[in-house]
């Protein structure tokens, strides 16, 4: 198994979760964050802004599933055909185990 974290510009968030939704994996946290990438944050006049609001979103995904779902959030998260910084980023990382809060139970 796989956990994939996606960060996405927030206006773009609800296409990411409706695009996974609609391709069978509902299954996603969401978390508001704040940050920069390589564009080191907004100049907008005299202003700087040196963080700015982003959403994370985490799955956990079997192993086939990873490039399918990749390209599901590529493709929704991506502003206009070629995309723009500030996009986001994807990371992909082995889950060694998992188990059921309620239930105590070890998924396979």
């Amino acid at each position: 198994m796989l956990m994939i974290k996606a960060i996405v510009r927030p206006e773009k968030c609800d296409n990411v979760l409706a695009a996974l939704m609609e391709a069978g994996f509902p299954a996603v946290t969401k978390i508001s964050v704040f940050g920069r990438g390589k564009q080191r944050g907004l100049k907008v006049g005299e202003i700087h802004y040196d963080e700015l609001p982003k959403e994370m979103l985490f799955m956990v995904v079997k192993d086939q599933d990873k490039d399918f779902v990749i390209k599901t959030i590529i493709d929704s998260a991506r502003s206009g055909e070629k995309g723009a910084y500030g996009d986001g980023k994807v990371f992909v990382c082995p889950v060694e185990e998992v188990y059921t809060v309620s239930s105590g139970v070890k998924e396979v």
